[in-house]
């Protein structure tokens, strides 16, 4: 991995975002920068340091550098890093609405049915018999439905 100092970073994430923009994959890392031994165990009294992070950029092959940044010019790094990264994404998929419109409707569609109640009409004997027990399964069936929709809200209420 390569420590490069901060414009240089962001020239060489310029170059790779170009590089990868019509396929590829860059994975970005920031964390904090801790050294082994010296504050591996944190103190809560000392409150006073401040920490350097680290910025790491790979695409998986042959692209691997990192900057490292001190907490007094991460303001200004932050900038124009978020700058280059609102720049660059500009190729992201978009979402896929019409799956997403899809489902809202299904789901209104079993709302609107559950709230509709199902009549159970029909002779009790003869033809049309087995129309009538099915429509009577079906009001139980939506009955034990509202009920169990019913504890859920009552479970998320307590909650």
């Amino acid at each position: 991995m390569q420590l490069v100092d901060n414009t240089t970073f962001l020239a060489q994430l310029t170059a790779l975002f170009e590089s990868s923009k019509d396929s590829g994959t860059i994975w970005l890392t920031h964390k904090r920068l801790i050294r082994d031994g010296e504050d591996s165990v944190m103190q809560s009294g000392d409150e006073s340091k401040e920490y350097p992070c680290i910025v790491r950029v790979t695409n998986g092959q042959d692209a691997e550098f990192s900057t490292k940044v001190e907490s007094s010019q991460l303001y200004k790094f932050h900038g124009a890093y978020g700058a280059l990264l609102k720049a660059s994404m500009t190729t992201l998929r978009k979402r896929d609405k019409k799956r997403e419109k899809l489902r809202a409707e299904q789901l209104a569609q079993r709302k609107q049915r559950l709230a509709e109640p199902v009549v159970v009409s029909g002779p009790k004997r003869g033809n049309g018999r087995r129309k009538r027990q099915r429509l009577a399964k079906a009001a139980v069936k939506q009955e034990e439905k509202k009920e169990r929709i019913q504890k859920r809200e009552e479970a998320k209420g307590k909650v």
